[in-house]
């Protein structure tokens, strides 16, 4: 399990990594295509676009065909798109890779929805929160590689060979990273344990397949109103963190001009810190349940480590920078396990892919929006006006979290299970039963 975890996580990371290494060094892929800075966002915005119309079809796919499946057309799509890539290293060829970008967004859709699946399907109801926020590393981690990379192996160059030179090294090592998962997940990627991990996960797959509509699981998703709550809440948060990975570069290089490698650093401390944030959170919430508690706390935070970074970005003091983006990380990251756990626990029994992959298209709908509307506003008026308006719908989205009922259905299933199991008179079959790995 722990292998089919990293493996997981592995090339999410991949996939995370290809969607922003255009935008970490966003002035210098306008010059080396000749495009304006808004065509380069688009090469981040195509995750986003393509996302919203392909969930369904997958989540689908991820019901009736069950996660190996999923995992090979992701990683399989994730090293076309990267060798796709490596024929567009002349300025003329930037259609070339949008269609590489292209492929890696659909890519995404089938990477994305996985993690809070393949924590219940494969671990326990003690493990399940820290194992989510694992498989979210990998993204996350992708991410932090994505600032951190691109900026060292690409130079703002004058030479346009030479920038070809250095951007081809960057294709030909993501490309040959990917297809080595890819390889990986056909040799490793397994379906299920051979025993259900927890009661709940048992509970499902006893499940006749006739008793299942996906059709039926969405209405009722549609008609749960504390996760219709959570779908706008983790869209609000989560489509700030879009548009603040995305401009993050042309933020950065407008107070500090010519300082592209400390803002895929800055980039950087935001995702690292967020990942330190997001694992405090699953082990926090394996030990205490307080799913509720924990999301708007967190929110909350997050809304005051944006306010902070908005006042000290202009200040003219990069160390400070690198301090305020660090602390909104850990608490902006650190929300988006914690996202896909709540929403697991409100809709039990439904597929944790339907309702992360809701999650999600709130995510990309609202990073589309606040993504085109911050770089317009920043345009106009100012990075500071931008923020603003990420500081705005975050306060939004905070007060909104407010009002979620915490209705835990997947803990009182495992809670009433063992109620059952622990007043069924003891023998040394239950005990063996008890005693195993595996429950």
């Amino acid at each position: 399990r722990w292998a089919v975890l990293l493996l997981f996580s592995s090339y999410s990371l991949c996939n995370a990594f290809q969607w922003i290494q255009y935008g970490s060094i966003n002035n210098v892929f306008v010059r080396f295509y000749d495009v304006s800075a808004f065509a380069i966002d688009w090469l981040s915005m195509s995750y986003m676009l393509i996302y919203i119309p392909l969930l369904f079809p997958v989540a689908w796919l991820l019901d009736k065909r069950g996660l190996r499946l999923i995992a090979l057309a992701g990683s399989a799509l994730n090293a076309m798109g990267a060798w796709v890539k490596l024929g567009s290293l002349k300025p003329y060829l930037f259609p070339v890779t949008v269609l590489g970008q292209v492929i890696c967004a659909v890519a995404q859709v089938f990477i994305l929805g996985m993690p809070s699946r393949i924590a219940s399907v494969w671990f326990g109801s003690h493990e399940v929160s820290t194992a989510c926020s694992i498989a979210v590393f990998g993204n996350q981690l992708g991410i932090a590689a994505g600032f951190l990379v691109p900026p060292v192996l690409i130079p703002n160059v004058e030479d346009v060979e030479k920038l070809a030179y250095h951007i081809s090294i960057m294709f030909f090592m993501t490309a040959g990273v990917a297809s080595a998962l890819f390889i990986l997940v056909i040799i490793v990627f397994k379906e299920k344990p051979l025993h259900p991990p927890s009661r709940a996960q048992a509970s499902i797959q006893s499940r006749p397949t006739a008793e299942y509509s996906y059709t039926q699981s969405i209405l009722r998703l549609l008609h749960n109103a504390n996760f219709l709550l959570l779908v706008v809440t983790y869209g609000l948060n989560v489509g700030c963190f879009y548009a603040l990975s995305t401009l993050l570069n042309r933020m950065v290089i407008h107070h500090y001009p010519g300082e592209e490698v400390n803002a895929g650093r800055i980039g950087l401390t935001i995702i690292l810190s967020g990942m330190a944030g997001a694992l405090i959170s699953g082990i926090w919430l394996d030990k205490t349940k307080t799913y509720k508690q924990t999301t708007l706390v967190v929110y909350i935070m997050s809304l005051v480590g944006m306010i902070v970074y908005t006042f000290t970005l202009s200040l003219g003091h990069l160390w400070l920078v690198f301090v305020t983006a660090g602390s909104l990380g850990f608490f902006m990251t650190g929300y988006l396990p914690l996202g896909f756990e709540f929403a697991a626990e409100l809709t039990y029994p439904e597929s944790e892919g339907t309702s992360s992959g809701l999650l999600n298209v709130s995510a990309q709908v609202f990073g589309i929006a606040f993504t085109i509307g911050q770089g317009q506003i920043m345009h106009r008026f100012g990075t500071k006006a931008g923020n603003l308006l990420l500081c705005s719908f975050l306060f939004l989205g905070a007060v909104m979290t407010a009002f979620i009922k915490a209705d835990l259905r997947r803990q009182q299933a495992n809670l009433e299970n063992e109620q059952t199991v622990s007043k069924r008179p003891f023998s040394p079959c239950c005990a063996a039963a008890v005693s195993s790995p595996n429950l």
